[in-house]
């Protein structure tokens, strides 16, 4: 079996519940890339990357579809199910940029379950769940709002919240967080997300003024070398997400005991296969994580529920998944959906996820 064509289709996935703002971006939609791989036999595979705006990471939406331009050509007439060959072949022709060769690595997994006959949760490792526990990020905004959105999330059923903070004073963050904990108090499980925007001063001044509280600072400050100054002194857990942009940065990270849990995404590791070993690693050390993607539809979120599945009770902090912001499917039968705050594994072989060629559109660049 040949790869035969590769088939790149760019998606406007419109935020429905408003701006999702974070401490770098206020976004009212985002920009998905989806490749659909062909093989010589017909056989149909599909990967996703979807950055959130060009400012988050060094990664944008533009830069995946370039980057596939650079790395596809090359891929026709490889072997879709030798995942090391695919890796040896995109990091030949294109240094960097995880997150569009995860696109390729997603679809190599899609790809194995079909001709397999299996789930991508079960090539993984096997499911411990058939429905995975997800959680739901609350953007930033003033603290009686988030506080609303939290209790009103709470009932839903997600048993993990998310709180986006900074890009604006610390006081505004520590009245945030108090807020949300009177009102949901310990029936969810709270997380404070800075995405990079704390200096030092400002984490542990919140810790400090927090202390009774018990929530996870998640990605407090912008490099590894910050946290790792002021961890001795903070009073809470801390994550780590965009810090960990290669396994390596994993390693270094748990070999240092710099944090007590991740935020894995999947394009930023690199696809499913790197997510796999990730995972692996947190087992052996009992660390907790997340299995998610910055963004996307029901491609990226089949992927990430595929492989929050495989995470034992007590080391899995949920999937999150965009759907509740953007209300899209490109699967008409088998969409990928939050439920009481859980997600239900996808039916049928691979990802389990169809998409249609009316919601595909017609392709940006095709090879082969």
């Amino acid at each position: 079996m040949k790869i035969a064509e590769l088939h790149v289709h760019r998606i406007d996935l419109r935020i429905r519940t408003g701006s999702y703002v974070m401490s770098g971006a206020s976004l009212e939609a985002v920009d998905s890339t989806v490749v659909e791989l062909i093989t010589d036999t017909g056989l149909k595979a599909y990967g996703e990357t979807c950055p959130v705006g060009p400012t988050y990471q060094p990664e944008h939406a533009l830069g995946a579809r370039a980057a596939l331009a650079e790395m596809a050509p090359h891929l026709i007439g490889e072997d879709p199910l030798n995942a090391n060959a695919l890796h040896r072949n995109m990091n030949a022709h294109l240094n960097g940029h995880n997150y569009a060769k995860a696109v390729v690595d997603m679809a190599h997994w899609d790809l194995m379950g079909k001709v397999h006959g299996a789930r991508v949760c079960d090539l993984l490792g096997g499911a411990v769940f058939e429905e995975v526990p997800s959680y739901y990020a609350i953007s930033v905004g003033e603290p009686d709002e988030v506080a609303r959105l939290a209790l009103e999330k709470s009932r839903q059923g997600f048993p993990r919240l998310q709180l986006k903070v900074g890009g604006r004073t610390i006081d505004a963050d520590i009245a945030t967080i108090r807020k949300v904990w009177e009102t949901v108090g310990r029936t969810v499980r709270l997380v404070a997300d800075a995405n990079r925007s704390w200096t030092t001063r400002d984490a542990l001044h919140l810790s400090k003024s927090c202390a009774d509280i018990p929530v996870v600072l998640e990605q407090p400050c912008n490099t590894m070398t910050e946290i790792a100054r002021i961890r001795p002194q903070l009073e809470h857990p801390v994550y780590l997400d965009e810090s960990t942009e290669s396994l390596g940065d994993v390693l270094n990270a748990v070999g240092s005991g710099l944090c007590d849990g991740f935020g894995f995404k999947v394009g930023r590791l690199g696809g499913l296969s790197h997510l796999r070993t990730a995972r692996d690693i947190c087992r052996v050390w009992s660390l907790p994580h997340t299995c998610d993607d910055s963004f996307g539809g029901d491609i990226t979120a089949a992927a990430c529920v595929h492989a929050g599945a495989t995470v034992e009770a007590h080391l899995n902090e949920g999937v999150w998944i965009s759907q509740p912001y953007t209300g899209v499917h490109y699967d008409p039968e088998g969409g990928i959906e939050v439920s009481n705050g859980r997600i239900s594994l996808p039916r049928g072989p691979g990802l389990g996820v169809t998409p249609s060629p009316e919601r595909l559109g017609p392709p940006v660049a095709s090879y082969g």
